[in-house]
């Protein structure tokens, strides 16, 4: 029982990294090349966007991951564990996604990145 929820919060502490990238993509910082393809340097309006609601989705998930390992209980058990089964094939996904980017930077961190992502998404859904 301990597993899942260890799982729960390593992946949540994983998203808040991620959401501080994000922040710091959406606020202009110079770190592009890790991220949305990695053509640019400094993202463009369209692309700050993005980061802003991939924040969002971050959030979700970790609330998913949370109540699925029983850490908190605010949505119902059949929509957190179907919802992480759907963020299990995101993450799994974007494992393929990452590694054929043409930037050599996002390729090598955020195609490990997502495979640890899947990896913590599984566990909680399977505890």
């Amino acid at each position: 029982m301990l597993a899942p929820v260890l799982a729960a919060i390593a992946l949540t502490v994983v998203l808040g990294v991620l959401a501080l990238f994000q922040l710091a993509l959406a606020l202009g910082a110079p770190i592009g090349r890790f991220a949305w393809g990695g053509a640019h340097r400094v993202l463009p309006a369209r692309l700050r966007i993005g980061s802003v609601v991939s924040i969002l989705i971050y959030a979700v998930i970790a609330l998913l991951a949370l109540d699925c390992a029983g850490v908190i209980d605010v949505v119902p058990d059949v929509v957190s564990t179907v919802g992480m089964w759907v963020v299990f094939g995101y993450f799994v996904l974007g494992i393929g996604l990452n590694a054929i980017s043409r930037s050599k930077p996002e390729r090598y961190t955020m195609a490990p990145l997502s495979a640890v992502l899947a990896v913590l998404s599984l566990l909680v859904v399977l505890g």
